[in-house]
């Protein structure tokens, strides 16, 4: 008489942690990059708003846009920080 080989339902996959590389560092430009596009954005759309949509550029509510953009190039480098 055979053995009924028993199932293992628990059995979960598990992800390699480290494939033999090295961890890297950041590069130096990236967290000064962060930075300024951080101040640059909120900048913008404080003199936006301060000065009633006249400055930095005509572009009337664009420059919200503009700050926002800032903003969002920001957070896009933020995903390489590791």
């Amino acid at each position: 008489m055979a053995r009924a080989k028993k199932k293992n339902d628990s059995v979960t996959y598990k992800a390699p942690r480290n494939l033999g590389k090295a961890p890297s560092e950041n590069p130096r430009w990236l967290v000064p990059t962060i930075v300024a596009f951080l101040v640059v954005g909120l900048a913008w759309i404080v003199v936006h708003y301060v000065t009633q949509g006249q400055y930095p550029l005509p572009l009337y509510n664009w420059n919200v846009a503009v700050g926002f953009g800032c903003f969002a190039v920001a957070m896009g480098l933020l995903t390489r920080w590791k």
